[in-house]
């Protein structure tokens, strides 16, 4: 689909020069690639799943009785010792539940390269399991089924006055007309299309150019004077 974008905003600026979102085939986790992928709400106080008792039947292994407590980095959680075998109990490790939307994200990070086998024969899983960095979108716009934003502060965000803040509007069919993607709630996906759902747009280089000084400002706090984003960004302070 063909994207356009107002005058303020970093997107409008560097088009029609240079592209923004680009089409992308295939089946890589390339860096700046949009995706699905469900995404725990920030904020809230996770949950610990405490199983109680076995099912009814004692043949049915998966089946269980469990209770839901609140979980918080004091807690501390003594599970009874049962044979579940879907649900074991290892020293030191809790069974969090929090509650999760699916949302379209931005690859920030590919994850590196996979790990020779030899080199993991014989350890658990977990401690190479590839992954990738993504950074959550969140819909701006207000309906009946999404609070939204401040329409000011969306439009400050457009304008590009914070580093954990970007303004965009994605280029798929369905879903709000403007979103926010939070670069500080990047975090990590496991690397399979179980935990991901790829689409066939990615942004373009020099996109990820522009947001790479994004991701510099954000870690360090200080926007790069000579750079792209901070050129950019003193025009629009322009339409504040």
């Amino acid at each position: 689909m063909i994207q356009t974008y107002p005058d303020d905003c970093i997107q409008g600026i560097i088009e029609p020069e240079y592209t923004w979102w680009e089409e992308c085939e295939g089946h890589e986790y390339r860096r700046g690639r949009l995706v699905w992928a469900f995404i725990p709400h920030v904020g809230q106080t996770p949950c610990t799943l405490i199983p109680i008792e076995r099912g009814d039947d004692p043949t049915q292994h998966k089946v269980a009785k469990v209770r839901i407590e609140p979980l918080d980095v004091k807690s501390v959680i003594r599970y009874p010792k049962l044979p579940i075998p879907s649900l074991p109990q290892r020293r030191n490790e809790v069974r969090t539940v929090y509650l999760a939307k699916k949302r379209p994200a931005l690859i920030i990070s590919g994850g590196g390269p996979w790990i020779q086998k030899e080199l993991i024969r014989g350890k658990p899983r977990w401690q190479t399991y590839p992954t990738v960095i993504v950074a959550p979108y969140y819909g701006a716009d207000e309906s009946r089924r999404r609070s939204g934003y401040n329409p000011i502060f969306i439009t400050r965000v457009r304008h590009c006055e914070y580093p954990q803040f970007v303004w965009e509007k994605l280029p798929i069919v369905s879903g709000p007309k403007e979103s926010i993607m939070r670069l500080d709630h990047m975090q990590p996906i496991p690397r399979n299309q179980d935990s991901m759902e790829l689409t066939n747009h990615c942004l373009s280089e020099r996109a990820l150019l522009i947001l790479d000084e994004w991701i510099e400002w954000l870690i360090s706090g200080n926007l790069e004077k000579i750079g792209s984003l901070c050129e950019i960004r003193d025009f629009l302070f322009e339409f504040s």
